[in-house]
C-alpha cells in the first residue's frame, strides 16, 4: 500500500501547456485573419500570407515573454493577479501592434493601389509619404449666347476630364491605426491572460485534490498502524502467560520451544510495514506458526487445519487480518473445552472476491452479531473489521455467528493479486 510520493509544492501550469495556449491563440489569430483577407479579396494572398505569420511568431515569443512577468504573480491574491495582467498587457500591446505596423508598411501602398485601380481610381504617395488618389473630373468650356438666345458650347462640344488629387490620409505608414491596432492586441493578451488565470486556477484545485487525497491515505495509514499494533501487544500479553505456566509446571523443555517460537512469531510479524499487504500463503504460515504455540499450551486439545488452493496462495490480504480471529477461538472454544477442538484456516474464490473463512467447533458460548468491546471477543473481531474498513471500504465484509458444529467467521475482500494489489 504504498503511496507514491507526490508533487505538493506550490502548483505550477506546465510549459507545455502555456505554449499550447499561446500556439494556439496565434494560430486562431492566423487563420480569422486570413479568412478576413480572403473575404475582402485584397489579392496580394502569398505576400500577406506569410507576413502574417511573422507577425504570430512574433505575437508568440512576445506572449511567452509576457507570460515569464505574469507568473511570478501565480501565488498572489486574485486582485494582484488581475491588475498585473491589466498592467503588463498595455506594452506588450503596444509593442504587437508596431510589429505588425512594421511587417506590413511596405504592402499597405501596394493594396491601396490594387483597390484603386479596382474601383477606377489611381492612388500614389508623394514625397511626404501622403497617400493621395487621383479622381478625374469631367469640365467642359464655359457656354456662349448667340444672338438668337441659344447657348454654345464654345465651339468643341466635347468634355474633358482633369485629375483632381485628394489626400486621404497624412500620417505615416507606420502610424496609420496604430491605436486601434493596440487597443485589438491588448483585448486579445487580456483574453489570453484570462486564459492562463484560470489554468493557474485549475492546476491550484487539482494540487489541493492531491494534498488532500495523500492527507487522507496517510491518516489511513496511521489508522491502520493503530489497529494492526493493538494484536501483538494483546497476544504478547496470552503467550507470556502461557509461558508463566508451563515454567510454574516444570515443563522446561516445551518453555524454552515455546520461547524460540515465539521469536520466531515475532520476528515474521514485524518485519513488513504495518499497513502492507501480504501474500495469503505468508499469513497462513503466521497463523500456522500461532497454533504451534497455542499448541504447546494444549497439545491434547488443539488441532489445526489448512485449506488453501495454490491458486490463492498469492492473493493479498492485510498482515496478521486473521490473528484477532485466530487467537479468539484459541480463547473461547479451545481453552474451555476439556475435549479436542479444531480449527480450520479456509480461503476461496467467490464471484470474483476472496473469501477467507476462521472456524472451529469448540462448544464455547459466543454472542452472534456486533461486536461488543466489552467482551474479548468482540474487541477482536471490532479490530478486524475497522482495519477491513480503513484498508476496502465498503468493498469489505465481515460476517461471524455459531454454526451447527461450532464458530466461524467469513472475511469477504476484494480478490487482489501482485499486479493488482495496489490498483
Amino acid at each position: 500500500m504504498q503511496e507514491p510520493a507526490l508533487d505538493l509544492a506550490r502548483p505550477r501550469v506546465p510549459v507545455s501547456t502555456v505554449l499550447a495556449s499561446i500556439v494556439g491563440l496565434w494560430a486562431c489569430y492566423f487563420v480569422l485573419t486570413t479568412i478576413r483577407a480572403e473575404i475582402l479579396d485584397l489579392g496580394f494572398e502569398f505576400e500577406l500570407l506569410w507576413r502574417r505569420a511573422v507577425v504570430a511568431l512574433i505575437g508568440v515569443a512576445v506572449t511567452f515573454a509576457m507570460w515569464l512577468i505574469l507568473r511570478q504573480f501565480d501565488h498572489k491574491p486574485l486582485w494582484a493577479k488581475v491588475a498585473a495582467a491589466l498592467v503588463i498587457s498595455a506594452p506588450v500591446s503596444i509593442v504587437l501592434a508596431q510589429a505588425n505596423r512594421f511587417v506590413f508598411a511596405d504592402l499597405e501602398t501596394e493594396i491601396a493601389k490594387s483597390f484603386g485601380e479596382k474601383q477606377g481610381f489611381k492612388v500614389r504617395r508623394d514625397e511626404s509619404g501622403n497617400l493621395l488618389v487621383d479622381i478625374p473630373v469631367p469640365t467642359s468650356h464655359a457656354p456662349q449666347a448667340t444672338p438668337t438666345g441659344e447657348e454654345t458650347d464654345g465651339g468643341s462640344g466635347a468634355l474633358e476630364e482633369l485629375p483632381q488629387a485628394i489626400t486621404i490620409n497624412t500620417p505615416s505608414p507606420q502610424d496609420t491605426g496604430l491605436p486601434e491596432i493596440a487597443l485589438g492586441r491588448y483585448f486579445l493578451m487580456l483574453a489570453w491572460c484570462a486564459l492562463y488565470l484560470a489554468l493557474v486556477a485549475g492546476e491550484q484545485a487539482r494540487t489541493a485534490e492531491r494534498r488532500e487525497g495523500a492527507f487522507r491515505r496517510a491518516a489511513k495509514a496511521a489508522e491502520l498502524r493503530s489497529l494492526r499494533y493493538q494484536v501483538n501487544p494483546h497476544f504478547l500479553f496470552n503467550t507470556l502467560n502461557s509461558l508463566s505456566a508451563l515454567v510454574l509446571t516444570g515443563r522446561n523443555q516445551q518453555a524454552e520451544r515455546m520461547i524460540q517460537m515465539i521469536s520466531t512469531f515475532y520476528r515474521s510479524s514485524l518485519a513488513d510495514d504495518p499497513t502492507s499487504d501480504v501474500p495469503l500463503r505468508d499469513e497462513f504460515g503466521l497463523q500456522r506458526l500461532y497454533l504451534d504455540i497455542e499448541a504447546v499450551r494444549f497439545p491434547d486439545r488443539l488441532v489445526a487445519v489448512y485449506d488453501l488452493p495454490a491458486a490463492l496462495e498469492g492473493a493479498k490480504v492485510p498482515g496478521m487480518i486473521l490473528q484477532p480471529l485466530v487467537e479468539n477461538s484459541v480463547k473461547h472454544a479451545v481453552a474451555p473445552s476439556a475435549g479436542k477442538v479444531t480449527i480450520t484456516l479456509s480461503a476461496r474464490e467467490e464471484y470474483g472476491r476472496l473469501v477467507i473463512t476462521v472456524s472451529d467447533d469448540g462448544k464455547g458460548k459466543r454472542a452472534a452479531g456486533p461486536a461488543r468491546p466489552t467482551d474479548g471477543y468482540g474487541i477482536g473481531l471490532q479490530n478486524v473489521r475497522e482495519r477491513l474498513e480503513a484498508r476496502f471500504g465498503e468493498q469489505a465484509s465481515i460476517v461471524s455467528g455459531p454454526t451447527g458444529s461450532g464458530y466461524a467467521t467469513h472475511i469477504r475482500i476484494p480478490l487482489l493479486t501482485h499486479r493488482n494489489a495496489d490498483a
